[in-house]
């Protein structure tokens, strides 16, 4: 042995034999060797099932395990070793990667893998749990793919050591490539190519059949873009036609969005669809960066409500005074919810990675098909042929059985016996060896007819195989058939909507921030407040939900202040930006977008809002229960966000808050007692916030002022007055119903009693219901229903007619004056919308 340190001679017949190699060469042989490998064995799909190698393999591994749809799921951890013990040694995390993109919704547009278990999240922010955790079978779409790959319809090849076989190609019975897409990068190239719809792919294919020299433009006519797994919009479609047409394009994908309250008080943008490839956690982080790096403005909050039960939802609630639209526009911009997709449809042709366009791409599949197809069809005529040869000897034997039976018995053995009867019966060899492996069981007379039978069934069955083969025609035909079952059963909606466009986000239209333009707000009589842009004269069903009537407006302007004066003679500051906005397109505008006061104003047990205020100008009038009347002096506090705007005795309450527009106006009462009293609002003089007003009307004993209003005497007007019982339940009361015209009742003097506005009749004792003001005037029951009133005017102090039904609500024109008939009750949204529609 020799020593360490020392060298060991070559023994004597050892050739010295050395070859210069120049380095650069050997390295770009070698790197070749080595691109080509990750290009064929790993990076890149074949355009003829869509699939890269460690795919197919999973597939067809797990056809051979039995993993069929139709039976139980198994640990993927079980695929993952047979796979890689057999197949694809890699590691097993490509395997299983692989696995699990097959089974991922988001990623597929036809699952191949029906999971069961953590697959991960949409745009990979959560990673999937383990192998040892999750289940896996066959999708329905992956049987499909590997449909016949046991009669000869495709080549097989040894695996890496030669002691399996695997396929070639899938036979795939429906254009998988176009469907799922794909992506990957090799050694200097790379592949992503984007899904489709399976009803349009299979469609244009079928077309590309039925006309081999079909075009691009008429195969668009069937596939007009891609269709994504998670939905969304395509804006801009000469992207996907340059890609259609050269193999390479781009084209923009947008998030799914839309405007809602998503609260009482706000507007938001929910996020229901996200471009391809995008999850929710990286749009939620980078809208959250943008808003603290103050890059965007106008989000108040961000919430990912997404479950399995709704889908994708993002809801991103604006701050009040922001068009949510110009913020809307302001994230396609800025953030993933528009992303860029680049189409680069590189796939493997005859071993080799080629760049294809759309009519390359279903050509390739169709032709794999048809031969797939015809592979097929000669397999099972020769399976039915070779079923005939045995048949055939088997009638032979039947009708010869006796004849049979004594050459076997004389027969020295097997082999003498089969030679004898091929000899005696002119049988071929297989026939023969058929007829001694038959039990005599299967040789009585009803065999025979069964026999008989199958013969004529194979016989057709070939007859038909071999039209089909002998026909391209017939060949192609049954291609198109199967591929028009296969998108009848498995097709499913389109999910992406395609838009005509540039592409490129334009700029907002509408500005960022609300402006301060004038604006109308409406308080509703189940106490919705709402504004709206409209500045015009409503009608006196205007605005009305179909539960609801206005009872107050006030105009403002949208970056302004009001007040809601409450029953308690408090004046609450209310921020008109933080007033949902009804609809511009709502002619009247409708009451059903408003939010209810408790979202703006805190009141106090019993206390109701009973009108709305200005702060900027004088004019706030109020009338009590009591019969006091006040216009006040608007010397408001700056700084309160609430204050006394009467001092009221003790007992009282205000009955209604009314906004005045002249001094020649009057001011009108009426009474429980059915006396209604008109005076001019110049007899009131105005009174600081302290004061406790004046008397307004002089009151009986027992009555109270039950309504308070200001009308124009030159408009033409009406008083209604609705008697009943006292003691009669709410919305259950019975009596008279009368509409007599303003003009009959005589002004008076302020602090008297009025005049007779309503003659009881026997059961009644009360007014339930007044109201005066300009006509039209509406009515509406306790559901909201609209109620006719009397067409025939009465007398002033005349009794009136039957009430047709319980009236809850009356309502004239809606404008800058106010005639409306109850206090406004504290209603939340739920509480509204229980009563049934008009």
């Amino acid at each position: 042995m020799a020593r360490r340190g020392t060298q060991t001679p070559p023994p004597p017949d050892f050739e010295e034999n050395i070859v210069d190699v120049d380095v650069s060469e050997e390295m770009r042989g070698s790197y070749l060797e080595y691109a080509y490998s990750v290009i064929y064995q790993r990076a890149l799909p074949d355009a003829r099932d869509g699939l890269k190698p460690v795919q197919r393999r999973i597939l067809y591994s797990m056809n051979e395990m039995g993993l069929r749809p139709d039976r139980g799921h198994v640990k993927c951890a079980r695929v993952v070793g047979e796979v890689m013990g057999k197949l694809h040694p890699h590691g097993d995390s490509a395997i299983y990667d692989a696995l699990v993109r097959l089974a991922q919704p988001w990623s597929m547009r036809m699952q191949l893998v029906d999971g069961h278990g953590n697959f991960g999240s949409l745009g990979g922010d959560d990673s999937p749990a383990a192998m040892r955790y999750t289940e896996a079978r066959m999708s329905r779409a992956a049987a499909l793919m590997v449909e016949s790959i046991d009669e000869e319809t495709v080549e097989f090849r040894p695996n890496y050591d030669g002691q399996e076989l695997e396929p070639e190609v899938l036979p795939s019975a429906y254009p998988n490539l176009l469907v799922n897409g794909g992506s990957g990068i090799a050694v200097g190239m790379a592949t992503n190519m984007a899904p489709h719809n399976l009803i349009e792919v299979i469609s244009a294919a079928r077309h590309l059949i039925a006309f081999p020299e079909a075009t691009l433009d008429d195969l668009m006519r069937f596939v007009p873009g891609p269709d994504l797994p998670t939905g969304g919009k395509i804006v801009g479609l000469e992207g996907v036609r340059d890609a259609y047409e050269t193999g390479r394009g781009t084209f923009r994908t947008r998030a799914t969005a839309h405007i809602e309250s998503v609260t009482p008080r706000r507007k938001g943008i929910v996020v229901t669809e996200l471009p391809y490839a995008v999850g929710p956690e990286r749009v939620v982080a980078k809208i959250k960066d943008l808003v603290n790096a103050k890059k965007i403005s106008g989000i108040a909050d961000l919430k990912d409500l997404t479950d399995r039960q709704q889908g994708l939802r993002l809801v991103i609630e604006i701050k009040n005074g922001f068009h949510p639209e110009a913020v809307l526009e302001e994230l396609y911009r800025l953030t993933p919810m528009e992303e860029t997709f680049g189409i680069n449809n590189v796939a493997l042709v005859d071993g080799q990675p080629r760049t294809l366009g759309l009519r390359d791409l279903l050509q390739v599949y169709v032709d794999h098909r048809i031969e797939v197809v015809r592979r097929r069809s000669q397999f099972r005529r020769r399976k039915r042929e070779d079923r005939l040869h045995l048949v055939d000897g088997l009638v032979i034997a039947l009708l010869n059985i006796d004849e049979v039976i004594r050459v076997i018995r004389a027969s020295e053995d097997t082999a003498d016996a089969k030679t004898r009867l091929m000899g005696s019966f002119e049988l071929s060899e297989i026939q023969a060896q058929y007829i001694l492996d038959t039990p005599l069981r299967r040789l009585t007379k009803y065999d025979r007819l069964e026999l008989e039978k199958e013969k004529k069934q194979l016989t057709r069955e070939i007859a038909a195989l071999t039209a089909i083969l002998d026909s391209e025609s017939r060949l192609r035909g049954l291609v198109a058939e199967e591929l028009a079952e296969i998108a009848k059963t498995y097709g499913t909606p389109r999910r992406t909507v395609l838009l005509e466009s540039s592409g490129q986000t334009k700029t907002a239209a509408v500005p960022l921030e609300v402006a301060d333009d004038p604006c109308r707000v409406l308080l509703s009589s189940t106490g919705l407040l709402a504004r709206t842009m409209s500045a015009e004269l409503l009608p006196a069903d205007g605005g009305r939900a179909a539960h609801d009537v206005i009872v107050s407006t006030l105009m403002a302007t949208a970056r302004g202040q009001i007040g809601a004066v409450t029953s308690a003679g408090r004046l609450i500051r209310v921020d008109v930006l933080d007033l949902p906005a009804l609809p511009p397109s709502a002619s009247p505008p409708s009451l059903a977008g408003g939010a209810p006061l408790s979202e703006f104003v805190a009141l106090d047990k019993d206390e109701t809002v009973v009108g709305l205020a200005s702060l900027d100008s004088a004019g706030l009038t109020l009338g009590t229960e009591q019969g006091v009347v006040k216009r006040v002096a608007p010397d408001y506090p700056k700084n309160a966000d609430e204050f006394e705007v009467i001092g009221l005795k003790e007992g009282d309450r205000v009955v209604r808050a009314l906004h005045l527009e002249s001094e020649d106006d009057d001011l009108v009462f009426i009474t429980s007692d059915a006396q209604l009293l008109r005076f001019t609002a110049s007899s009131v003089r105005p009174q600081g916030r302290p004061a406790g007003g004046m008397a307004g009307i002089r009151l009986s004993p027992g009555a109270k002022a039950i309504w308070f209003g200001a009308l124009d005497g030159s408009l033409e007007s009406r008083v209604v007055t609705i008697a009943g019982s006292s003691t009669a339940l709410p919305g259950t009361q019975t009596g008279a119903i009368k509409v007599s015209d303003y003009a009959e009742y005589p002004a008076k003097g302020r602090a008297t009693g009025g005049v007779r506005a309503h003659r009881f009749l026997k059961g009644e004792d009360v007014i339930l219901l007044g109201w005066a003001g300009p006509t039209p005037a509406k009515a509406s029951g306790m559901t909201g229903k609209p109620i006719d009133l009397p067409a025939e005017l009465g007398r002033r102090d005349g009794s009136g007619v039957k009430l047709p039904a319980p009236i809850a609500a009356i309502s004239g024109p809606v404008g800058g004056r106010v005639e409306t008939p109850l206090p406004v009750q504290d209603a939340s949204e739920d509480e509204a919308e229980q009563l049934p529609p008009e």
